[in-house]
Protein backbone atom coordinates (compact mmCIF):
# COMPACT_ATOMS: atom_id res chain seq x y z
CA UNK A 1 0.00 0.00 0.00
CA UNK A 2 1.39 3.46 -0.89
CA UNK A 3 2.84 5.35 2.04
CA UNK A 4 0.62 8.38 1.44
CA UNK A 5 -2.48 6.25 1.64
CA UNK A 6 -1.42 4.63 4.90
CA UNK A 7 -1.40 7.98 6.66
CA UNK A 8 -4.63 9.31 5.09
CA UNK A 9 -7.57 8.50 7.36
CA UNK A 10 -10.01 9.24 4.51
CA UNK A 11 -9.09 6.06 2.55
CA UNK A 12 -9.04 7.55 -0.97
CA UNK A 13 -8.26 4.23 -2.70
CA UNK A 14 -9.78 1.59 -0.44
CA UNK A 15 -12.83 0.57 1.60
CA UNK A 16 -13.60 2.45 4.82
CA UNK A 17 -12.95 0.00 7.69
CA UNK A 18 -15.46 -0.55 10.53
CA UNK A 19 -13.21 1.34 12.98
CA UNK A 20 -13.64 4.59 11.00
CA UNK A 21 -17.45 4.55 10.77
CA UNK A 22 -19.60 7.47 11.98
CA UNK A 23 -23.06 7.84 13.55
CA UNK A 24 -26.22 9.53 12.30
CA UNK A 25 -25.49 13.02 13.66
CA UNK A 26 -22.01 13.27 12.16
CA UNK A 27 -23.09 11.96 8.75
CA UNK A 28 -26.31 14.01 8.67
CA UNK A 29 -24.76 17.33 9.61
CA UNK A 30 -22.05 16.78 7.00
CA UNK A 31 -24.62 16.25 4.25
CA UNK A 32 -26.83 19.04 5.61
CA UNK A 33 -23.95 21.49 5.34
CA UNK A 34 -23.13 20.17 1.86
CA UNK A 35 -26.66 20.83 0.57
CA UNK A 36 -26.82 24.33 2.09
CA UNK A 37 -25.66 25.84 -1.18
CA UNK A 38 -26.28 29.31 -2.61
CA UNK A 39 -26.70 27.97 -6.16
CA UNK A 40 -29.65 25.89 -4.97
CA UNK A 41 -31.24 29.04 -3.56
CA UNK A 42 -30.65 30.80 -6.89
CA UNK A 43 -32.41 27.90 -8.66
CA UNK A 44 -35.24 28.17 -6.13
CA UNK A 45 -35.46 31.88 -6.90
CA UNK A 46 -35.88 31.16 -10.61
CA UNK A 47 -38.66 28.69 -9.83
CA UNK A 48 -40.33 31.12 -7.40
CA UNK A 49 -40.64 33.72 -10.16
CA UNK A 50 -42.59 31.24 -12.30
CA UNK A 51 -45.09 29.57 -9.91
CA UNK A 52 -47.62 30.33 -7.24
CA UNK A 53 -46.65 29.18 -3.75
CA UNK A 54 -48.66 25.93 -3.72
CA UNK A 55 -47.31 24.74 -7.09
CA UNK A 56 -43.84 25.72 -5.96
CA UNK A 57 -44.20 23.50 -2.87
CA UNK A 58 -45.25 20.55 -5.03
CA UNK A 59 -42.23 21.03 -7.32
CA UNK A 60 -39.91 21.28 -4.31
CA UNK A 61 -41.36 18.22 -2.55
CA UNK A 62 -41.37 16.00 -5.65
CA UNK A 63 -37.95 17.07 -6.87
CA UNK A 64 -36.24 16.82 -3.49
CA UNK A 65 -37.93 13.54 -2.53
CA UNK A 66 -36.66 11.99 -5.75
CA UNK A 67 -33.24 13.48 -5.10
CA UNK A 68 -33.23 12.19 -1.52
CA UNK A 69 -34.26 8.67 -2.58
CA UNK A 70 -31.54 8.65 -5.25
CA UNK A 71 -28.91 9.76 -2.72
CA UNK A 72 -30.21 7.23 -0.17
CA UNK A 73 -29.94 4.32 -2.62
CA UNK A 74 -26.35 5.21 -3.48
CA UNK A 75 -25.63 5.91 0.20
CA UNK A 76 -26.82 2.42 1.16
CA UNK A 77 -24.48 0.87 -1.42
CA UNK A 78 -21.62 3.08 -0.22
CA UNK A 79 -22.16 2.06 3.40
CA UNK A 80 -22.42 -1.65 2.61
CA UNK A 81 -19.32 -1.63 0.39
CA UNK A 82 -17.25 1.08 2.11
CA UNK A 83 -16.63 2.58 -1.36
CA UNK A 84 -17.47 5.95 -2.90
CA UNK A 85 -18.88 6.44 -6.39
CA UNK A 86 -15.55 6.72 -8.16
CA UNK A 87 -14.31 3.47 -6.58
CA UNK A 88 -17.61 1.76 -7.42
CA UNK A 89 -16.94 2.93 -10.96
CA UNK A 90 -14.18 0.33 -11.22
CA UNK A 91 -16.80 -2.42 -10.91
CA UNK A 92 -19.19 -0.65 -13.32
CA UNK A 93 -16.78 0.55 -15.99
CA UNK A 94 -13.53 -1.39 -15.43
CA UNK A 95 -10.11 -0.44 -14.06
CA UNK A 96 -9.35 1.85 -17.01
CA UNK A 97 -12.93 2.57 -18.05
CA UNK A 98 -13.69 4.05 -14.61
CA UNK A 99 -11.48 6.99 -15.53
CA UNK A 100 -14.47 8.20 -17.59
CA UNK A 101 -16.58 8.67 -14.47
CA UNK A 102 -13.58 10.15 -12.64
CA UNK A 103 -13.22 12.85 -15.30
CA UNK A 104 -16.97 13.58 -15.47
CA UNK A 105 -17.50 13.72 -11.71
CA UNK A 106 -14.27 15.61 -11.12
CA UNK A 107 -15.12 18.16 -13.80
CA UNK A 108 -18.57 18.87 -12.37
CA UNK A 109 -17.21 19.35 -8.86
CA UNK A 110 -14.42 21.68 -9.90
CA UNK A 111 -17.01 23.57 -11.97
CA UNK A 112 -19.15 24.09 -8.86
CA UNK A 113 -16.04 25.11 -6.94
CA UNK A 114 -15.26 27.74 -9.57
CA UNK A 115 -18.82 29.11 -9.47
CA UNK A 116 -18.78 29.39 -5.66
CA UNK A 117 -15.36 31.04 -5.65
CA UNK A 118 -16.46 33.61 -8.23
CA UNK A 119 -19.73 34.24 -6.39
CA UNK A 120 -18.19 35.15 -3.02
CA UNK A 121 -15.68 37.51 -4.64
CA UNK A 122 -18.21 39.32 -6.83
CA UNK A 123 -20.76 39.67 -4.03
CA UNK A 124 -18.22 41.03 -1.54
CA UNK A 125 -17.05 43.64 -4.05
CA UNK A 126 -20.66 44.67 -4.67
CA UNK A 127 -22.03 44.71 -1.11
CA UNK A 128 -18.95 46.18 0.58
CA UNK A 129 -18.38 48.61 -2.34
CA UNK A 130 -14.80 47.47 -2.78
CA UNK A 131 -12.68 48.43 -5.80
CA UNK A 132 -13.27 46.23 -8.87
CA UNK A 133 -9.54 45.57 -8.98
CA UNK A 134 -9.90 43.38 -5.85
CA UNK A 135 -12.18 40.87 -7.58
CA UNK A 136 -9.43 38.58 -8.90
CA UNK A 137 -7.29 38.74 -5.71
CA UNK A 138 -10.40 37.80 -3.71
CA UNK A 139 -11.05 34.87 -6.05
CA UNK A 140 -7.53 33.64 -5.44
CA UNK A 141 -7.87 34.14 -1.67
CA UNK A 142 -11.14 32.23 -1.40
CA UNK A 143 -10.20 29.71 -4.07
CA UNK A 144 -7.42 28.40 -1.84
CA UNK A 145 -8.96 29.39 1.51
CA UNK A 146 -12.14 27.34 1.05
CA UNK A 147 -10.14 24.14 0.57
CA UNK A 148 -8.48 24.24 4.02
CA UNK A 149 -11.07 22.04 5.75
CA UNK A 150 -11.11 19.64 2.77
CA UNK A 151 -7.32 19.47 3.02
CA UNK A 152 -7.70 18.28 6.62
CA UNK A 153 -10.30 15.69 5.56
CA UNK A 154 -13.52 14.34 7.07
CA UNK A 155 -12.71 15.74 10.52
CA UNK A 156 -12.27 19.26 9.15
CA UNK A 157 -15.51 19.09 7.17
CA UNK A 158 -17.39 17.74 10.19
CA UNK A 159 -16.12 20.47 12.52
CA UNK A 160 -17.08 23.30 10.15
CA UNK A 161 -20.57 21.86 9.55
CA UNK A 162 -21.31 21.60 13.29
CA UNK A 163 -20.72 25.35 13.62
CA UNK A 164 -22.02 26.66 10.30
CA UNK A 165 -25.28 24.73 9.89
CA UNK A 166 -27.01 26.06 13.07
CA UNK A 167 -25.87 29.61 12.23
CA UNK A 168 -27.25 29.39 8.70
CA UNK A 169 -30.53 27.88 9.90
CA UNK A 170 -31.02 30.78 12.33
CA UNK A 171 -30.41 33.37 9.60
CA UNK A 172 -32.69 31.52 7.21
CA UNK A 173 -35.57 31.50 9.68
CA UNK A 174 -35.03 35.22 10.34
CA UNK A 175 -35.09 36.00 6.60
CA UNK A 176 -38.29 33.99 6.05
CA UNK A 177 -39.97 35.77 8.98
CA UNK A 178 -39.05 39.21 7.59
CA UNK A 179 -40.29 38.21 4.11
CA UNK A 180 -43.64 37.03 5.54
CA UNK A 181 -43.96 40.32 7.46
CA UNK A 182 -43.06 42.44 4.43
CA UNK A 183 -45.53 40.72 2.11
CA UNK A 184 -48.39 41.09 4.60
CA UNK A 185 -48.81 37.51 5.79
CA UNK A 186 -49.35 34.11 4.19
CA UNK A 187 -52.69 35.10 2.60
CA UNK A 188 -51.00 37.94 0.72
CA UNK A 189 -48.21 35.56 -0.30
CA UNK A 190 -50.71 33.10 -1.79
CA UNK A 191 -52.33 35.91 -3.82
CA UNK A 192 -49.12 36.87 -5.69
CA UNK A 193 -49.22 35.94 -9.37
CA UNK A 194 -46.08 34.55 -11.01
CA UNK A 195 -44.20 36.98 -13.25
CA UNK A 196 -42.47 34.36 -15.43
CA UNK A 197 -43.43 31.00 -16.92
CA UNK A 198 -41.92 27.53 -16.58
CA UNK A 199 -43.29 24.01 -16.94
CA UNK A 200 -43.61 21.84 -13.84
CA UNK A 201 -41.31 19.21 -15.36
CA UNK A 202 -38.67 21.87 -15.99
CA UNK A 203 -38.98 23.02 -12.37
CA UNK A 204 -38.56 19.44 -11.09
CA UNK A 205 -35.58 19.05 -13.43
CA UNK A 206 -34.00 22.17 -11.95
CA UNK A 207 -34.65 20.99 -8.38
CA UNK A 208 -33.30 17.53 -9.08
CA UNK A 209 -30.53 18.61 -11.44
CA UNK A 210 -29.17 21.41 -9.25
CA UNK A 211 -27.62 18.96 -6.83
CA UNK A 212 -27.73 15.58 -8.56
CA UNK A 213 -23.96 15.72 -9.04
CA UNK A 214 -23.60 16.25 -5.30
CA UNK A 215 -26.01 13.39 -4.54
CA UNK A 216 -23.99 11.10 -6.82
CA UNK A 217 -20.82 11.89 -4.89
CA UNK A 218 -22.34 12.08 -1.40
CA UNK A 219 -21.08 8.51 -1.17
CA UNK A 220 -17.78 10.10 -0.10
CA UNK A 221 -19.45 10.57 3.33
CA UNK A 222 -22.18 7.93 3.45
CA UNK A 223 -19.49 5.28 3.05
CA UNK A 224 -18.41 6.35 6.54
CA UNK A 225 -21.92 5.60 7.90
CA UNK A 226 -22.10 3.05 10.73
CA UNK A 227 -24.86 1.02 9.03
CA UNK A 228 -27.37 1.12 6.20
CA UNK A 229 -30.05 2.92 8.24
CA UNK A 230 -27.62 5.73 9.06
CA UNK A 231 -26.69 6.06 5.39
CA UNK A 232 -30.33 6.19 4.24
CA UNK A 233 -31.61 8.59 6.91
CA UNK A 234 -28.64 10.96 6.64
CA UNK A 235 -29.12 11.07 2.85
CA UNK A 236 -32.80 11.91 3.22
CA UNK A 237 -32.06 14.53 5.88
CA UNK A 238 -29.41 16.15 3.70
CA UNK A 239 -31.05 16.00 0.29
CA UNK A 240 -34.79 15.98 0.99
CA UNK A 241 -34.82 18.31 4.01
CA UNK A 242 -31.63 20.36 3.53
CA UNK A 243 -31.84 20.83 -0.23
CA UNK A 244 -35.60 21.34 0.09
CA UNK A 245 -35.10 24.21 2.54
CA UNK A 246 -32.67 25.86 0.13
CA UNK A 247 -35.11 25.62 -2.78
CA UNK A 248 -38.07 26.92 -0.77
CA UNK A 249 -36.07 29.71 0.90
CA UNK A 250 -34.79 30.94 -2.47
CA UNK A 251 -38.25 30.73 -4.02
CA UNK A 252 -39.92 32.41 -1.02
CA UNK A 253 -37.73 35.49 -1.35
CA UNK A 254 -38.27 35.59 -5.11
CA UNK A 255 -42.07 35.52 -4.73
CA UNK A 256 -42.11 38.28 -2.11
CA UNK A 257 -39.50 40.62 -3.57
CA UNK A 258 -39.62 39.55 -7.25
CA UNK A 259 -35.86 39.04 -7.02
CA UNK A 260 -34.27 35.67 -7.78
CA UNK A 261 -30.88 36.62 -6.30
CA UNK A 262 -30.91 35.52 -2.64
CA UNK A 263 -28.13 37.95 -1.72
CA UNK A 264 -30.13 40.85 -3.17
CA UNK A 265 -33.13 39.66 -1.13
CA UNK A 266 -31.12 39.80 2.10
CA UNK A 267 -29.90 43.29 1.21
CA UNK A 268 -33.49 44.41 0.60
CA UNK A 269 -34.37 43.04 4.04
CA UNK A 270 -31.69 45.21 5.65
CA UNK A 271 -29.47 42.20 6.34
CA UNK A 272 -26.45 43.26 4.28
CA UNK A 273 -23.80 42.13 6.77
CA UNK A 274 -25.81 39.03 7.60
CA UNK A 275 -25.93 38.35 3.85
CA UNK A 276 -22.14 38.42 3.73
CA UNK A 277 -21.85 36.07 6.72
CA UNK A 278 -24.51 33.68 5.41
CA UNK A 279 -23.01 33.63 1.93
CA UNK A 280 -19.55 32.96 3.35
CA UNK A 281 -20.71 30.07 5.58
CA UNK A 282 -23.12 28.79 2.95
CA UNK A 283 -20.43 28.59 0.32
CA UNK A 284 -17.66 27.34 2.58
CA UNK A 285 -19.66 24.33 3.82
CA UNK A 286 -20.29 23.35 0.19
CA UNK A 287 -17.01 24.43 -1.35
CA UNK A 288 -14.90 22.27 0.95
CA UNK A 289 -17.14 19.27 0.28
CA UNK A 290 -17.03 19.96 -3.44
CA UNK A 291 -13.24 20.09 -3.65
CA UNK A 292 -13.08 16.99 -1.42
CA UNK A 293 -15.22 15.24 -4.06
CA UNK A 294 -12.85 16.43 -6.76
CA UNK A 295 -9.92 15.01 -4.79
CA UNK A 296 -11.68 11.64 -4.46
CA UNK A 297 -12.21 11.49 -8.24
CA UNK A 298 -8.67 12.71 -8.91
CA UNK A 299 -7.11 10.11 -6.62
CA UNK A 300 -8.93 7.31 -8.43
CA UNK A 301 -8.10 8.78 -11.84
CA UNK A 302 -4.38 8.98 -11.07
CA UNK A 303 -4.34 5.96 -8.72
CA UNK A 304 -2.62 8.02 -6.05
CA UNK A 305 -3.17 8.28 -2.32
CA UNK A 306 -1.93 11.90 -2.26
CA UNK A 307 -5.38 13.32 -1.54
CA UNK A 308 -4.11 16.59 -0.06
CA UNK A 309 -1.99 17.38 -3.13
CA UNK A 310 -4.91 16.61 -5.46
CA UNK A 311 -7.09 18.90 -3.32
CA UNK A 312 -4.70 21.82 -3.84
CA UNK A 313 -4.50 21.14 -7.58
CA UNK A 314 -8.30 21.13 -7.76
CA UNK A 315 -8.47 24.43 -5.88
CA UNK A 316 -6.03 25.94 -8.38
CA UNK A 317 -8.10 24.72 -11.35
CA UNK A 318 -11.31 25.99 -9.78
CA UNK A 319 -9.75 29.39 -9.11
CA UNK A 320 -8.57 29.64 -12.71
CA UNK A 321 -12.09 28.79 -13.98
CA UNK A 322 -13.58 31.38 -11.62
CA UNK A 323 -11.29 34.05 -13.03
CA UNK A 324 -12.21 32.86 -16.52
CA UNK A 325 -15.94 33.66 -16.05
CA UNK A 326 -17.61 30.55 -14.60
CA UNK A 327 -20.12 32.72 -12.69
CA UNK A 328 -22.15 33.43 -15.83
CA UNK A 329 -22.42 29.76 -16.81
CA UNK A 330 -24.64 28.46 -13.97
CA UNK A 331 -27.85 27.62 -15.85
CA UNK A 332 -26.15 25.95 -18.88
CA UNK A 333 -23.95 24.10 -16.39
CA UNK A 334 -27.04 22.81 -14.50
CA UNK A 335 -28.63 21.59 -17.74
CA UNK A 336 -25.42 19.78 -18.67
CA UNK A 337 -25.22 18.12 -15.23
CA UNK A 338 -28.81 16.90 -15.53
CA UNK A 339 -27.81 14.86 -18.59
CA UNK A 340 -24.32 13.50 -17.91
CA UNK A 341 -24.28 12.77 -14.16
CA UNK A 342 -27.47 10.80 -13.27
CA UNK A 343 -26.78 7.83 -15.63
CA UNK A 344 -23.65 7.08 -13.59
CA UNK A 345 -25.82 6.53 -10.52
CA UNK A 346 -28.25 4.38 -12.51
CA UNK A 347 -25.44 2.14 -13.76
CA UNK A 348 -23.92 1.87 -10.25
CA UNK A 349 -27.25 0.73 -8.76
CA UNK A 350 -27.90 -1.82 -11.52
CA UNK A 351 -24.33 -3.11 -11.31
CA UNK A 352 -24.45 -3.54 -7.53
CA UNK A 353 -27.95 -4.95 -7.05
CA UNK A 354 -28.25 -6.98 -10.28
CA UNK A 355 -24.79 -8.05 -11.41
CA UNK A 356 -23.20 -8.41 -7.94
CA UNK A 357 -26.41 -9.34 -6.08
CA UNK A 358 -25.85 -6.71 -3.39
CA UNK A 359 -22.27 -7.52 -2.40
CA UNK A 360 -19.02 -6.30 -3.93
CA UNK A 361 -15.85 -8.31 -3.33
CA UNK A 362 -12.88 -6.52 -1.78
CA UNK A 363 -11.53 -4.07 -4.33
CA UNK A 364 -7.95 -5.33 -4.00
CA UNK A 365 -9.07 -8.91 -4.74
CA UNK A 366 -11.72 -8.26 -7.40
CA UNK A 367 -9.57 -8.90 -10.50
CA UNK A 368 -11.53 -6.42 -12.60
CA UNK A 369 -11.12 -6.05 -16.40
CA UNK A 370 -9.62 -2.94 -17.94
CA UNK A 371 -12.96 -2.05 -19.55
CA UNK A 372 -16.48 -3.12 -18.61
CA UNK A 373 -18.14 -2.48 -21.96
CA UNK A 374 -21.60 -3.27 -20.60
CA UNK A 375 -21.32 -0.45 -18.05
CA UNK A 376 -19.78 2.00 -20.51
CA UNK A 377 -22.42 1.33 -23.17
CA UNK A 378 -25.23 1.59 -20.60
CA UNK A 379 -23.88 4.95 -19.46
CA UNK A 380 -23.87 6.27 -23.04
CA UNK A 381 -27.47 5.09 -23.53
CA UNK A 382 -28.54 6.79 -20.29
CA UNK A 383 -26.75 10.05 -21.10
CA UNK A 384 -28.21 10.24 -24.63
CA UNK A 385 -31.72 9.49 -23.37
CA UNK A 386 -31.39 12.17 -20.68
CA UNK A 387 -30.07 14.74 -23.15
CA UNK A 388 -32.90 14.11 -25.64
CA UNK A 389 -35.66 13.73 -23.04
CA UNK A 390 -38.44 16.36 -23.09
CA UNK A 391 -39.43 15.29 -19.55
CA UNK A 392 -37.39 15.22 -16.29
CA UNK A 393 -34.01 14.52 -17.86
CA UNK A 394 -32.06 13.39 -14.75
CA UNK A 395 -34.68 10.75 -13.84
CA UNK A 396 -34.79 9.50 -17.43
CA UNK A 397 -30.99 9.22 -17.36
CA UNK A 398 -31.00 7.17 -14.14
CA UNK A 399 -33.72 4.78 -15.30
CA UNK A 400 -32.38 4.43 -18.85
CA UNK A 401 -28.82 3.81 -17.61
CA UNK A 402 -29.96 1.15 -15.13
CA UNK A 403 -32.33 -0.63 -17.56
CA UNK A 404 -29.71 -0.55 -20.32
CA UNK A 405 -27.13 -2.08 -17.98
CA UNK A 406 -29.44 -4.99 -17.05
CA UNK A 407 -30.39 -5.62 -20.70
CA UNK A 408 -26.80 -5.51 -21.93
CA UNK A 409 -25.60 -7.65 -19.00
CA UNK A 410 -28.13 -10.35 -19.89
CA UNK A 411 -27.23 -10.09 -23.59
CA UNK A 412 -23.54 -10.51 -22.75
CA UNK A 413 -24.28 -13.52 -20.56
CA UNK A 414 -26.43 -15.15 -23.26
CA UNK A 415 -23.74 -14.66 -25.90
CA UNK A 416 -21.09 -16.04 -23.53
CA UNK A 417 -23.20 -19.16 -22.85
CA UNK A 418 -23.71 -19.73 -26.58
CA UNK A 419 -20.01 -19.29 -27.25
CA UNK A 420 -19.14 -21.77 -24.50
CA UNK A 421 -21.62 -24.28 -25.92
CA UNK A 422 -20.09 -24.01 -29.40
CA UNK A 423 -16.51 -24.68 -28.27
CA UNK A 424 -17.38 -27.65 -26.04
CA UNK A 425 -15.95 -30.89 -27.50
CA UNK A 426 -18.42 -33.57 -28.56
CA UNK A 427 -18.59 -36.63 -26.30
Amino acid sequence: MPQAQQHDSDFPLSEVPPTARKGLFSTSIMLFGFTFFTATMFAGGRIGMAFDFITLLWAAVIGNLLLGLYAAALGFIACRSGLNSVLMGRFCFGEVGSKLSDVILGFTQVGWYAWGTATIALVLVKILELPESLTIPLMVLFGFGFCITAFVGYKGLDLLSRFAVPAMLALLVCSLWIATRDVGGLDALMAIEPSESMSLSMAITMVFGTFVSGATQATNWTRFARNGRVAIWSSLIGFFVGNGLMIIAGAYGAIVYQQADVVEVLVLQGLSMAAVVMLFLNLWTTQDNTIYNFAAAGCNLLRTGRRRLVTLVGAAIGTALAIGGMYDMLIPFLILLGSIIPPIGGVIMANYFYAYRGRYPLLAEAGLPAFNWVGLAAYVVGAVCAYLSPWVAPIIGIVAGGVAYIALFELQRTLADRSAAVVQPRP
